[in-house]
């Protein structure tokens, strides 16, 4: 089982993800991901999104090659079977709470 982290949005929600080194692979399931690293002892976000298929989302992503120049050293990921709106919600609590590099 991989170890966890804690993310806490906006909105003092907090969401609790899997952590795993780069590069890592998915199964076919839907889910919300942070590419992040550790900054002075702590979990800094480099990109926060949603996907239906965590197992797609990575190899040509869109943000790869901010997320590579920011040096992200692992993905954080949970499933999340609550549909797509539930996916964005948290995706956009995150990066509000947290203003990303690579979601600018």
């Amino acid at each position: 089982m991989a170890d966890t982290a804690s993310w806490k949005g906006q909105s003092g929600k907090s969401y609790t993800y899997g952590i795993f080194p780069l590069p890592t692979s998915f199964k076919a399931e839907p889910g919300n991901y942070i590419f992040a690293k550790i900054v002075s002892g702590a979990w800094r976000s480099v990109y926060i999104g949603q996907t239906e298929d965590l197992s797609e989302r990575f190899d040509n992503h869109h943000a790869m090659p901010c997320i590579k120049r920011n040096l992200a050293t692992h993905v954080h990921a949970h499933l999340n079977n609550n549909g797509k709106q539930a996916r964005l919600d948290e995706e956009t609590d995150l990066v509000r709470g947290h203003d990303p590099t690579c979601n600018k």
